[in-house]
């Protein structure tokens, strides 16, 4: 049985090992459909222009780029992950695209975000909530770093319920994505995880009542790709104050 424990120390080291193909591996897995399920996300946050925007578990930094990308873009982006090996190809790749003054990338843990109370106007997370090990805390501190009426967007896998899709969903992921990223990334551990946490993951009434739980209201799962990824959206309840 895969060990999905999710200690800060075993998930940082387990995508230190993997972040030289982990860009790869995400465009090649998802068939490139993860670029459009982050464009999604980033439009649910309804931005202006205006926003500064916390990208929680950044990794490389993919979601953060296309919140800057968007129309209207955010005006600035602070990524936060816990992984040194992922921040620095992130920095890379900001480097080349010109954007380090729009997006700072900051290692920090989920569970105590380095940022000031109702800081940020807008919060997201791409695939990443479920490898923290205290989602309640890490939802709480989202809660304490966005202002009054901020948008929260979250991505996450999840296992389908359509019958059909179910079925081809579980033998992709716990047969075929495995022998693929042992391949490419030469680290089998890390792909027989994934599979693992997303069955290990709260389903999406569970995570919505660990939402409610830490003060967001309108919370919304959207079903995507039959139910593969749900895509969270949510808000923290007050008036909108002055934005940077």
């Amino acid at each position: 049985m895969t060990d999905v424990s999710k200690s800060p120390a075993k998930i940082a080291g387990m995508f230190d090992a993997i972040a030289g193909r982990y860009d790869l591996l995400n465009h090649l897995l998802s068939a490139g459909i993860d670029r459009r399920w982050r464009r999604r996300a980033i439009r649910s946050l309804q931005l202006t222009g205006r926003e500064r925007v916390l990208d929680l578990c950044t990794g490389t930094g993919d979601l953060a780029i296309a919140a800057v990308r968007a129309q209207p873009p955010a005006a600035r982006v602070v990524g936060v992950d816990f992984s040194s090996a992922m921040l620095r190809v992130g920095d890379n790749k900001l480097a080349k695209a010109h954007l380090t003054d729009r997006i700072t990338l900051v290692r920090g843990d989920a569970a105590r975000i380095p940022l000031a109370d109702a800081s940020v106007d807008a919060v997201t997370i791409g695939f990443g909530i479920r490898n923290v090990e205290r989602m309640d805390a890490a939802c709480a501190e989202l809660h304490r770093v966005l202002k009054p009426g901020g948008r929260l967007a979250i991505l996450e896998f999840a296992m389908p319920d359509a019958p059909v899709f179910s079925g081809f969903y579980r033998w992709y992921t716990s047969t075929v994505l495995p022998i693929i990223g042992r391949v490419l990334s030469r680290n089998g551990s890390a792909y027989a995880y994934l599979p693992a946490s997303i069955s290990a993951f709260a389903s999406p009434d569970e995570f919505v009542k660990i939402l409610r739980q830490a003060g967001f209201t309108t919370i919304s799962p959207i079903r995507l790709m039959l139910g593969s990824v749900i895509l969270y959206t949510a808000r923290r309840s007050g008036t909108v104050g002055t934005r940077h």
